[in-house]
């Protein structure tokens, strides 16, 4: 399944995505997801970030050796590189070839005298292109968050039908406060702001994808902090 299967609503949203981080944001991104000083705003989205990666890991076996993984949206490589640590061949794809760059080297860097790590492959292009392959374990963190809750239920979907093990996906969840922000427009700092969100109700996405695909939803948290709030999904074959 490729984003033309799912009509406009994915490739509209896919395009502004590469767009925003290719020629709007790069340098920002590159510094957020770095240890370089930030502003408060942005502390607390890295900060809300890292503890998201250490929990989407926290689902995946502790030994991951011989194991494939697709990390859907993988941006500037951390996850990719943690999962390649515990011996996994990763697949890391992001729309982003800027992004892709910056992650190929620090992976390169970071991997460099781990001997018993496994493969990284990072390629530009979409998370969904079925010639990635199959795999045994898939995670899409914070990268499926912009597209809309029909594209976000089929793009689910389409990757579980390509997984053996897990897919493990993070959404932001339809709440008050969040809604009335963003009707604000007050989320972020004009400077600080991305594509917009689209926050979706998280239990009637988990029934739907209980009702309509190969994985049943199992595990779901959720990590708060300052301007950072998502929700971790896990789907396990039933």
């Amino acid at each position: 399944m490729t984003s033309l299967d799912f009509g406009g609503s994915y490739a509209a949203s896919r395009t502004r995505l590469e767009q925003y981080f290719d020629r709007t944001a790069l340098d920002a991104w590159a510094q957020l997801t770095s240890d370089a000083p930030v502003s408060k705003v942005r502390a607390t989205v890295r900060a809300g970030r890292d503890r998201m990666r250490s929990l989407l890991l926290s689902w995946l076996p502790a030994d991951l050796s011989g194991r494939r993984i697709l990390d859907a949206g993988c941006g500037t490589g951390a996850l990719a590189v943690e999962a390649a640590r515990r011996g996994a061949d990763v697949v890391a794809v992001d729309v982003s070839s800027s992004l892709i760059d910056i992650a190929r080297e620090r992976a390169a860097e970071e991997l460099m005298h781990e001997a018993t790590a496994g493969d990284v492959t990072f390629i530009a292009g979409d998370m969904l292109d079925p010639s990635l392959g199959v795999f045994d374990h898939v995670v899409a963190m914070d990268s499926l968050i912009h597209y809309a809750t029909a594209d976000i239920e089929a793009a689910a979907i389409a990757l579980s039908k390509r997984t053996s093990g897990s897919v493990v996906f993070t959404v932001t969840p339809r709440t008050p406060p969040l809604m009335l922000m963003l009707t604000a427009g007050k989320l972020f700092p004009r400077a600080d702001r991305a594509p917009a969100i689209a926050p979706v109700s998280v239990e009637t996405l988990r029934r739907r994808l209980d009702a309509a695909g190969p994985m049943r939803a199992d595990r779901c948290e959720r990590v708060s902090g300052g301007f950072y709030t998502s929700v971790a999904v896990e789907l396990v074959r039933r």
